[in-house]
């Protein structure tokens, strides 16, 4: 039974530093477009809005994504989907796009901001280091207690 007590934060932690992982990838990815110094121009084929939440009370979470088409210098025709973008960008607009040469096809449509990036991803990883941390402290502290009570009822 105490098993289960190490069980689920060591759960936690593995998808924490699984999130942790993914946004650290996509902030390279981000960084990596931007100092590319390749741009073209991409048109917005499609927005829509997600939903999520909304549940017994829970908050909704509305995300913006767009669809955008351009092509490289090489002529290769590229169409990709970015979340979280400016609600402005509507149908038919032409917008500047940042890639990479090996890999266009991760492409961003957002507006170079190393700094906003950086904090943003230093934000989202002290967060995760603080579930990471607690996690571990509540290992520990069950650890102690039970330790302590089989040490006071002789391990029944």
């Amino acid at each position: 039974m105490s098993a289960i007590f190490y069980a689920i934060p060591s759960l936690i932690i593995v998808v924490v530093l699984l999130a942790a992982a993914g946004i650290v990838r996509r902030s390279l990815e981000l960084r990596s477009a931007w100092s590319s110094g390749l741009t073209a121009e991409a048109r917005c084929l499609r927005s829509y809005t997600t939903v999520s939440g909304g549940a017994n009370d829970t908050s909704v979470s509305t995300t913006l994504h767009h669809v955008y088409e351009f092509t490289t210098r090489e002529g290769r025709a590229i169409r990709f989907e970015e979340a979280h973008g400016p609600a402005t960008v509507v149908d038919g607009d032409i917008v500047p796009v940042y890639y990479t040469a090996a890999h266009p096809e991760k492409a961003t449509a957002q507006p170079p901001s190393q700094a906003r990036a950086a904090v943003g991803t230093f934000g989202m990883l002290v967060f995760f280091g603080v579930i990471v941390t607690c996690c571990i402290g509540f290992m520990i502290t069950y650890h102690q207690v039970s330790s302590g009570i089989d040490g006071l009822f002789g391990g029944v």
